[in-house]
């Protein structure tokens, strides 16, 4: 049974990384931060995980916008401008002389608080933003075979309880789902939204195939992703039919093929859910059509944006 979509082959180099704490770059092992940090304590703060890709970030902008736009709704200062972050990065990535085949992920908290409480009036200093890069790729054989999901019982919540737009460090309720469906023998989690519509998996987007028409769910309980919103621009940018809707499971039994997006392996087939085959039990050809369209997109987003 694979880890999902993402699931990577170890690479050596990672031993010898450089992370950068808080603007200090430091090896890996002495990457380390405090038990008082909001994040630790609590789950308190914002992330992104960026792909570099043949010396370029593509779509940055985005997920910038995301992370700056979650910071303020949990009134978290990050206490750098997007360029000084940006250029944090970069510098991250030139230390340890990447290029390609890299996936970042940028954590930012509320920083060290005075003792272990909830109230963000605890914290004593300022965020803590941690750049951790490491040479990671997606395994070929999930992008081409596809995973299994299985449908689990933790349902996506509304927007007053917590909202699932936010990119937090609080994941408990994906991370319950994601063992769910582990403990079932699949490999990722679908979640449903509180009215039993289809929303999300525990960690990519979801979307279906019926009769040449693709399906996504209407975005209400589910964060707002890059690469899902991505495929839906390819998709209306090359005349294919695709729709932001309700449905329900059995749509989605009744599909004629699955995928998943995510940043870290992009598009990814779905083969099967809840034991059942969808079409052959292969990766489809529009799921293979959007991937090939969907690389082209990064090659020219990673040459016209930020270079490293």
């Amino acid at each position: 049974m694979s880890k999902g979509t993402h699931d990577y082959a170890p690479d050596p180099r990672n031993a010898t990384i450089k992370v950068n704490l808080n603007g200090a770059l430091v090896a890996r092992d002495a990457a380390k931060v405090s038990v008082f940090d909001a994040g630790y304590v609590l789950g308190d703060g914002v992330w992104e995980g960026l792909r570099l890709h043949d010396g370029g970030l593509p779509f940055l902008d985005l997920h910038l916008d995301r992370l700056y736009e979650g910071a303020k709704a949990i009134d978290l200062d990050i206490g750098l401008t997007r360029e000084a972050l940006t250029q944090r990065i970069i510098d991250t990535l030139r230390a340890n002389g990447m290029r390609d085949h890299v996936h970042i992920r940028l954590m930012v908290t509320r920083g060290i608080k005075s003792t272990p409480h909830q109230d963000p009036r605890f914290v004593i200093g300022p965020p803590t933003i941690v750049i951790v890069p490491e040479y990671k790729d997606p395994l070929p054989a999930t992008v081409e075979r596809g995973i299994r999901l299985f449908t689990v019982h933790v349902r996506r919540g509304a927007p007053d309880v917590q909202d699932p737009k936010l990119n937090s460090h609080s994941k408990l309720n994906c991370i319950l789902a994601c063992i769910q469906a582990t403990k079932a023998g699949a490999d990722e989690a679908l979640m449903l939204d509180p009215l039993g519509f289809v929303a999300t998996c525990n960690s990519t987007h979801f979307f279906i195939v019926r009769k040449g028409t693709v399906w996504t769910s209407t975005g209400k309980y589910c964060l707002g992703g890059i690469t899902r919103g991505n495929v839906l621009r390819l998709c209306r940018d090359h005349g294919l039919p695709v729709f932001e809707k309700d449905f329900s499971l059995t749509d989605v039994y009744g599909a004629d093929e699955a995928f998943v997006t995510g940043t870290f392996a992009g598009i990814t087939p779905v083969r099967e859910v809840d034991g059942r085959l969808l079409g052959d039990g292969q990766r489809g050809p529009m799921c293979s059509h959007l991937q090939t369209l969907y690389q082209r997109l990064v090659e020219t987003e990673s040459h016209a944006g930020v270079q490293v």
